[in-house]
C-alpha cells in the first residue's frame, strides 16, 4: 500500500462516487454503474445530496444561481400567474369580508353570501361569470410591482442583513428582510390595491350605484374626489398586513424548504416547493386574517365613514365581535394557500428557466 493511502479511504471513496455521479449527470448511466461495480461499491455509498433523484419533477436546480434581476422579473410573472388562477377566490373573500358593513343595507331583497361556493355561485347567477374577475387588470398591475418587490428582492435584502462570515441566516434576519420588502412593496403598489378592492366590492352594487367604469377611470376618480391620498388609503393597515404576511409566508416557505432539504426528506423540486408553499399559505392566513379584514373594509369605505384604521377596527368589533376579524377565513385560506402553491412553484421554475435561457440570449 502506498504511503498515506490508509489515511484517506473516505476521501478516495467520496471522490470516486462524485466521479461516477458526474458520468451519470452527463447521461452515461450505464458507464457510471459499471464504474461503481468495478470498485465494489453501490449508489448507497454516495452521499444522498449527490445522488440523482428518480422522482425529479420540473427543472433541476441550476449550478449558477439566478441574479437579482431574474428573481425580480420571475416574482412579478409568478404573481400574475397565481392571480389568474385564484382571482375568483380573492373576489369571494372580499365580498364576504365587506358583507355586514353598516352602509350596505341589510334588507330582505339584498344579496346575502354564504360560504365560498355559495358566494361564487351567487355572483355567477346574479352578476354573470365576468364578475369573478372584476378588478383583474388592477390585480395584475399590482402583482407586477408588488410581488416583484416583496418576493423578488427578499433574498437580496436577506443577504444584505446577514452578517459577513455567518454560516446560516438567523430567524431575526429573515423576519427583518420579510418586513422590509413587504413595507416597500406596499408603499409602491398601494394605489393598485385600492382600485382592485373597490372593483371587487362594486359588483355587489347596482349598475347605477357603481362608482367606476374602468380601471383608468377608477384612478382618475379617486384622485379627483379623494385627492392623491385617496389612492394610498389604508396604507398603514396594509403595511402591517403585508409585514405579517411576508413573515408568515416568505419566511415560513424559506424555513420549511430549508428544513426539508437539510433533513433530506425531499429534493429541491416541485413536490418540495408544493409542500413548503402550502404550509406557508396556512401560516400566513392565520396570522394575517384580522388585519386583512380591517384593511379591506377601510379601503372600500366611503370618504368620512371611518376616521382611521383604528376606528374601522372598533366599529367592526362593536358590530360583529371578535369573530368578525376572521370573516371570510375559509376563502382567505383557499386563496392564500392555492396562491402560494401556484406562485412559489411558478417562481422557482421561472428562475431556473431564465438561468437556462441566459446563455442562449447572450
Amino acid at each position: 500500500m502506498p504511503p498515506g493511502e490508509h489515511c484517506f479511504p473516505v476521501t478516495r471513496s467520496l471522490a470516486a462516487g462524485m466521479s461516477s455521479w458526474a458520468l451519470y449527470k452527463g447521461g452515461a448511466r450505464e458507464t457510471a454503474l459499471r464504474a461503481l461495480s468495478v470498485q465494489g461499491r453501490s449508489w448507497n455509498t454516495v452521499p444522498r445530496s449527490l445522488r440523482p433523484s428518480a422522482t425529479m419533477v420540473g427543472l433541476k436546480p441550476p449550478e449558477v444561481p439566478p441574479t437579482a434581476a431574474m428573481k425580480f422579473v420571475s416574482a412579478g410573472m409568478a404573481g400574475c400567474i397565481a392571480d389568474l388562477c385564484t382571482f375568483p377566490l380573492d373576489t369571494a373573500k372580499v365580498r364576504l369580508q365587506i358583507q355586514g358593513e353598516v352602509r350596505i343595507p341589510r334588507t330582505i331583497s339584498s344579496v346575502e353570501y354564504r360560504g365560498v361556493l355559495g358566494t361564487l355561485s351567487t355572483m355567477v347567477r346574479t352578476e354573470g361569470a365576468r364578475s369573478l374577475y372584476s378588478g383583474l387588470a388592477a390585480g395584475l398591475q399590482r402583482q407586477m410591482s408588488f410581488a416583484s418587490i416583496r418576493i423578488g428582492l427578499y433574498d437580496s435584502v436577506k443577504q444584505l442583513y446577514t452578517p459577513k462570515g455567518a454560516e446560516n441566516t438567523g430567524m431575526a434576519t429573515r423576519l427583518l428582510a420579510g418586513c422590509t420588502t413587504g413595507a416597500v412593496a406596499v408603499a409602491c403598489a398601494q394605489p393598485t390595491d385600492v382600485v382592485k378592492v373597490r372593483f371587487q366590492a362594486s359588483g355587489a352594487l347596482s349598475d347605477s350605484a357603481r362608482r367606476y367604469s374602468g380601471t383608468v377611470d377608477a384612478y382618475r376618480t379617486i384622485a379627483r374626489e379623494e385627492g392623491v391620498r385617496g389612492l394610498w388609503r389604508g396604507t398603514l393597515p396594509n403595511i402591517a398586513r403585508n409585514a405579517i404576511i411576508n413573515c408568515g409566508e416568505l419566511v415560513t416557505y424559506d424555513l420549511l424548504k430549508d428544513a426539508l432539504l437539510r433533513a433530506q426528506l425531499m429534493t429541491d423540486n416541485i413536490p418540495c416547493h408544493f409542500v413548503a408553499a402550502f404550509g406557508a399559505g396556512f401560516c400566513a392566513t392565520v396570522v394575517a386574517s384580522p388585519v386583512d379584514v380591517v384593511k379591506t373594509r377601510y379601503m372600500n369605505a366611503s370618504p368620512g365613514q371611518y376616521r382611521n384604521a383604528l376606528s374601522c377596527l372598533l366599529a367592526l368589533l362593536m358590530q360583529e365581535g371578535p369573530a368578525g376579524l376572521y370573516k371570510g377565513f375559509v376563502p382567505s385560506f383557499l386563496r392564500l394557500g392555492s396562491w402560494n402553491v401556484v406562485m412559489f412553484v411558478s417562481y422557482e421554475q421561472l428562475q431556473r428557466t431564465m438561468v437556462l435561457a441566459r446563455p442562449a440570449l447572450a
